[in-house]
């Protein structure tokens, strides 16, 4: 008899564990990927080390555009604001004195002052972006459909126009150089493992599902309970705070920060990105990523030309954006779910 219960509880704990293990599977890949993908960038040369890099930090944007996108089903054109928001507001703590003195000598004296550590900075930019993204919530998430998506290209537009014209504090037009450089691969790396781990964890709770419930209905999901709103407004607050750190990297990546970098052309990749992948999972996020990253410097490169017998073949200039634009419009008309097909990697072994 008592073998019998040794048998029967060591069955269920044997059975505990493999559905964990089951359910942390998606996970678990997409952390190997990333981790494949910086010790690559870590063992090349230094320009394709520097585009790898680059390619991590947009793989941070593209999860948190994901977290809210994905799950609430409402297309956002406003995410790369928080990336903006966060890229400044590091800037401005972290940047040296001196550098201040010259950039920006009209800043008020605490400012001014303030030089923070890398860490503590990134940290404040993301919750900036998720503070800004928590007031403009609280109207924008009660709208659906093209309303939302307006909504939300009108918060890239005041945005940029904020930041480019109030010049006594984020130098307007102008670059701001000097920030520390800080991020290298290992760093990009790092940022892009806790950005997936946070929006594996999202996924996975109460509000993400009953979020999706309304993504799929949102009459039948309102009658049920579900409290739309609120759902959608946590999803956009750590959509936001993800987005703002993935602005922070870029800026410490680049060592120099410039409204022109958080507009148009890094909307439209990171909407390719997420768009081509997958929007309805996580492992399409980080697939369109991954992808359009290294298509995107296979394209470079033909812009760039090869040599062949003393003359340089090259592709036309703009040959990158109109491969993207096309690819996303296949993507949409043959394979509207992206790459993944909007699912998570599955479990490969019988249950």
């Amino acid at each position: 008899m008592n073998i019998e219960v040794r048998t029967s509880a060591g069955s269920a704990t044997a059975f505990l564990k493999g559905e964990v293990l089951r359910r942390l599977w998606p996970l678990l890949c997409l952390a190997v990927l990333v981790l494949a993908i910086g010790l690559l960038a870590d063992l090349a040369p230094t320009v394709l080390q520097r585009r790898i890099t680059q390619g991590l930090i947009y793989l941070v944007a593209v999860v948190g555009l994901y977290v809210f996108v994905g799950n609430s089903g409402v297309l956002s054109f406003g995410h790369v604001a928080f990336m903006a928001i966060g890229a400044y507001v590091s800037a401005l703590l972290t940047m040296s004195v001196a550098a201040k003195g010259v950039f920006l000598p009209d800043l008020p004296i605490w400012l001014k002052s303030a030089e923070w550590a890398p860490l503590a900075a990134a940290f404040v930019g993301g919750a900036v972006a998720a503070v800004v993204a928590l007031v403009v919530g609280f109207p924008l998430m009660r709208l659906s459909g093209i309303s939302a998506g307006i909504a939300t290209f009108a918060i890239l537009v005041v945005t940029y126009v904020v930041i480019g014209n109030w010049s006594s504090v984020t130098g307007g037009q102008n670059s701001l150089m000097g920030l520390p450089i800080y991020v290298g691969p290992w760093t990009a790396t790092a940022g892009a493992l806790a950005a997936v781990g946070i929006a594996f964890a999202f996924q996975e709770s109460r509000s993400a599902l009953l979020l999706r419930a309304s993504r799929e209905d949102e009459a039948a999901a309102a009658a049920s309970g579900v409290n739309m709103v609120r759902h959608r407004i946590g999803a956009f607050v750590i959509s936001a705070f993800l987005s703002g750190v993935s602005g922070v990297l870029l800026a410490h990546f680049l060592g120099t920060v410039r409204v022109e970098t958080f507009y148009l052309d890094l909307t439209f990749l990171i909407i390719a990105m997420l768009v081509i992948g997958g929007m309805r999972s996580l492992t399409g996020a980080v697939a369109g990523a991954v992808v359009i990253s290294a298509l995107t410097e296979l394209l470079r490169q033909a812009e760039v030309g090869f040599q062949i017998s003393g003359t340089t073949v090259a592709a036309p200039g703009g040959l990158g954006d109109v491969v993207l634009a096309l690819l996303m419009l296949l993507i949409i008309v043959f394979r509207p779910k992206g790459i993944a097909g909007g699912r998570e990697v599955s479990w490969p072994f019988r249950t």
